[in-house]
C-alpha cells in the first residue's frame, strides 16, 4: 500500500469528520477494523500518528492534520479537472458554489448576477450564506469555488482578485437625531441610543471591536444577532442604530427610509469587501467566467448601478 494512498486518506478524513472510527465505518458501510487497520498502516508507513484518540472520540494530529488538507485540495483539483472536461463537450453548461456573506446578497442578485445569467443561462450556481470566518474557511477548504467576503482577516492561503472599498457607515431611520448632527460622527456619539451589532464572528464586528479598542470606547449592544436584515428592521421598526456598510442597505437608503452616516475612525473608512479563491486553485471554466465576471463589473470607473457595487481597484 502506498502511504498516501486515496482510499486510506478517505478513512482517515471520515474518522475525523464522523468523531470516531466506528461512526466512519458505518458511514462508509465498511468493518471498523478494517478502517483501524489500514489508518495503523499508514500511520507506519509515515513513522508518525496521524489520529489522538480520546474517550469522546478521535482528533488529528498535526501530521494529520496536513494530510487532510493534502486530501482536501487533490479531490478539488480532481472535481475540477473532471469538470473541465466535461466542460469541453459542452461548453455552455457547468455549476458554481459560491459563499458569501448576507450583505452581499442584495447588490449580487439585482446588479452582478443578472448580467451574468442573460449571457450564461444554462450555468447552475449555490449561494451560500455564512459569516466571515466560515466564508474564509469554506473558500480554503475548496467547499466554495470562490467567496465574497467582507474584512477578511489575515490568511496566506487565499488570493483577492478584486477589492472594493465599504466603509462602515452608522445606519438609522432618516428622521433619526443622529441625522442632524453635523459631520462624521465618533464611536461615543452612539453611547445614547439602542444598538444593534453582528455577532464577533463576523467582519464588520471585528472592525468595530478595534476601533473601540482604539478610541478607549466600549459599546453596548441591545441587540446582537447574525443577520443584517434583522438589523434593518431593529433600525427601521425600533428606532434603533447599527453599524454595516452602506451597501448591505442600498435600497433601504435609496428609498429614503434609512440613511447612513460617516465615521470619523480612520480604520472604520479603509474597510474592503473581496472576492477571493483559495491560492494556487484552478477553477473550472464555469467558476472562472463568472470570476472574471464579478472583477470586470467591479473595475474602476462602473458607476454603482453598472457594477452593483461601488469603484474598485483590482488587486494583483
Amino acid at each position: 500500500m502506498h502511504s498516501l494512498d486515496e482510499r486510506c486518506l478517505s478513512y482517515l478524513a471520515a474518522a475525523v469528520s464522523c468523531g470516531s472510527v466506528r461512526a466512519a465505518a458505518d458511514k462508509l458501510d465498511i468493518n471498523a477494523s478494517a478502517v483501524s487497520r489500514q489508518l495503523a498502516q499508514m500511520e507506519e508507513e509515515l513513522a508518525t500518528p496521524l489520529i489522538e484518540r480520546h474517550s469522546r472520540g478521535v482528533r488529528p494530529t498535526e501530521a494529520g492534520l496536513m494530510l487532510l488538507d493534502y486530501h482536501r485540495r487533490q479531490r478539488a483539483d480532481r472535481d475540477d479537472t473532471l469538470a473541465k472536461l466535461g466542460e469541453l463537450k459542452d461548453l455552455q453548461r457547468g455549476h458554481i458554489d459560491v459563499v458569501l456573506g448576507e450583505g452581499f446578497v442584495g447588490e449580487l442578485m439585482s446588479g452582478l448576477l443578472q448580467g451574468f445569467w442573460a449571457r450564461h443561462p444554462d450555468l447552475t450556481m449555490t449561494l451560500d450564506l455564512a459569516a466571515t470566518n466560515d466564508v474564509v474557511r469554506t473558500v480554503i477548504e475548496d467547499e466554495a469555488h470562490l467567496g465574497l467576503v467582507y474584512n477578511p482577516p489575515p490568511e496566506p492561503r487565499l488570493r483577492a482578485h478584486a477589492r472594493v472599498r465599504h466603509p462602515i457607515r452608522v445606519v438609522t431611520r432618516a428622521e433619526h437625531p443622529l441625522a442632524a448632527q453635523p459631520g462624521p460622527l465618533r464611536l461615543r456619539d452612539l453611547a445614547p441610543y439602542r444598538l444593534g451589532l453582528m455577532h464577533p464572528a463576523y467582519g464588520i464586528r471585528q472592525i468595530i471591536a478595534g476601533a473601540e479598542q482604539a478610541e478607549g470606547v466600549r459599546l453596548t449592544a441591545a441587540l446582537t444577532t447574525s443577520s443584517i436584515s434583522v438589523l434593518k428592521h431593529f433600525v427601521s421598526a425600533a428606532d434603533g442604530v447599527t453599524l454595516l456598510p452602506a451597501f448591505c442597505a442600498a435600497e433601504e437608503i435609496a428609498a429614503d427610509r434609512l440613511a447612513a452616516h460617516a465615521l470619523a475612525h480612520p480604520s472604520l473608512n479603509a474597510v474592503e469587501a473581496r472576492v477571493v479563491t483559495r491560492l494556487g486553485r484552478q477553477l473550472p471554466a464555469a467558476a472562472g467566467r463568472l470570476l472574471k465576471h464579478l472583477c470586470g463589473g467591479m473595475a474602476p470607473g462602473r458607476s454603482p448601478a453598472e457594477a452593483g457595487m461601488p469603484a474598485v481597484h483590482a488587486a494583483p
